[in-house]
């Protein structure tokens, strides 16, 4: 019999723990509990989550750290549960390779739709992918080219990488921070303003309505997010 996915909730309150555990289970998921870090990092090595649901504030560590150590191991969704709303603890998360940030309170049905969107994501992954398709729009990094109905579009050099990589995350939010460093290196960290001209042109270029867009979303104050890839047969995973 095929397993479940396992989903691992990280939090010290037990409300949420009550909340979260039968809401899972009745999605079909399996779920596994942690009151602390040092539970969720043996949890993590012991029974291999298919996704850590993650509090910031655990008794024992601050729940960024905890997200550090996971990725110098793993590539699992981690998706942050928690009442810090501060733009600069999202960004933090975000930077440190969180997949999505989600503020208490919560409607749970959002909550369960962007946990199936980290699982798709994740399981979709592949650094070496060639061909990317969303909307009417198709990437074809192997000959750099981006298309519409068969019609090419043009694109600059940093515009084609800055769209690849939202692509290779898609259904992610991507730090200004992390798109810069990646794009453009350390020294550009902080040209927020500089991405912004950069995001402005490619919405011109690939948007139906640039003022109203639908593949390339802002996420006020921490950065952007590409409109999740569906699987198409013309671009194989």
């Amino acid at each position: 019999m095929t397993r479940k996915s396992l989903i691992l909730v990280v939090d010290d309150e037990r409300q949420i723990q009550r909340f979260l555990s039968p809401s899972l289970k009745m999605e079909g998921y399996e779920v596994a509990l942690a009151s602390n870090a040092a539970e969720a990092l043996e949890s993590v090595a012991r029974e291999h989550p298919a996704l850590v649901v993650l509090d910031l504030g655990l008794p024992d560590r601050d729940g960024k750290s905890v997200i550090a150590e996971l990725r110098n191991k793993h590539t699992i969704p981690i998706i942050v549960l928690s009442a810090r709303d501060d733009e600069a603890e999202k960004i933090a998360a975000l930077d440190l390779g969180a997949n999505d940030f989600i503020v208490k309170p919560f409607a749970i049905g959002e909550f369960l739709a962007r946990l199936r969107a980290a699982l798709r994501q994740h399981h979709g992954a592949d650094p070496a992918r060639r061909r990317f398709r969303f909307g009417d729009l198709l990437l074809d990094v192997e000959h750099y080219q981006l298309k519409r109905q068969e019609v090419e579009i043009s694109l600059t050099p940093k515009e084609f990488e800055l769209l690849h990589l939202l692509a290779r995350h898609a259904g992610r939010v991507l730090t200004h921070g992390f798109i810069l460093n990646a794009i453009w290196g350390p020294a550009h960290m902080s040209d927020t303003q500089y991405l912004r001209v950069f995001i402005g042109q490619l919405r011109q270029k690939i948007e139906l309505v640039p003022s109203e867009p639908r593949l390339i979303l802002t996420q006020p104050g921490v950065g952007y997010r590409l409109v999740e890839i569906m699987p198409d047969e013309a671009c194989p995973l």
